[in-house]
């Protein structure tokens, strides 16, 4: 059985941590050349070097259009085209309803929205010109609840979920699919304070913070478990491959069942 994305070339945002590197990982180790952005540079360096020939790291922020861009025309540069981009990056989103201020609506809706938005920009005219291509936008069970997530995370992940509805209208006629992924309950650093803060604490407090956060969020699924990035990264996988040719408009919620049983906490 030949690999599932053999010939394909990828960008991935916020591919530094969570997620996005274990996404960049199994597509690479599925046949695809990838690129991927964060603004850890070491980091991106090392996973780069680890992954191997295949996967390259160009540091960027995802709330500006320019850095998004500048990853896109480097797989083009490379590589001569672009069949997948999945806007993954994301982070966390401070802000109360009477207390949110307009600095922190803007940095809510450019990180998690805009980079979505402009990402679908710039792959846009160079999928449509291939007649081919698809584009995933990492959503959020967030965007189906109400007691999920921060105060304004919600809300711009319901936006993204409208949005891939919308793009993938638009660029149907051109062969090009647009999808979301609404995770559930995943073990990430954003549960911490994202892959920064993560980054600054000592290996042994890492370990344990994410071990206590995987029993808190096995107990907030019906499956009993935590969910762990790989089972996002294989959800894109399925979108980005031919397998997924005739899914567009969807998004698809990877959950362990949390948002059908309608519960936080199933025991310990």
């Amino acid at each position: 059985m030949g690999q599932r994305l053999e010939g394909k070339v990828a960008v991935i945002t916020g591919g530094t941590s969570g997620i996005g590197e274990a996404t960049v990982e199994l597509f690479v180790q599925e046949g695809a050349r990838v690129v991927f952005t964060g603004r850890n540079a070491d980091k991106g360096q090392e996973i780069a070097a680890r992954v191997g020939p295949s996967a390259r790291f160009v540091q960027g922020d995802v709330t500006r259009e320019a850095d998004i861009k500048a990853a896109i025309d480097s797989a083009l540069s490379a590589h001569g085209r672009l069949d997948c981009l999945f806007n993954n990056a994301g982070g966390p989103t401070p802000g109360a309803m009477e207390t949110v201020t307009g600095d922190e609506f803007h940095h809510a809706m450019n990180l998690l929205l805009g980079s979505v938005l402009f990402g679908i920009k710039h792959a846009a005219p160079v999928m449509k010109a291939q007649k081919s291509g698809a584009i995933i936008n990492n959503a959020s069970v967030a965007a189906l609840r109400t007691d999920y997530g921060e105060y304004l995370y919600g809300p711009a992940k319901a936006a993204v979920r409208h949005l891939t509805k919308v793009a993938g209208i638009e660029l149907a006629p051109f062969g090009v699919r647009v999808n979301s992924i609404a995770p559930g309950g995943i073990a990430t650093p954003i549960f911490f304070g994202g892959s920064e803060r993560a980054a600054g604490m000592e290996g042994e407090r890492v370990e344990a913070t994410m071990a206590k956060l995987q029993r808190n969020l096995a107990n907030a699924t019906p499956l009993r478990r935590a969910g762990l990035p790989r089972d996002i990264a294989y959800g894109a996988l399925y979108l980005a491959s031919d397998e997924g040719a005739f899914v567009n408009c969807h998004d698809l919620v990877i959950d362990a069942g949390m948002t059908a049983a309608g519960k936080t906490q199933f025991g310990g």
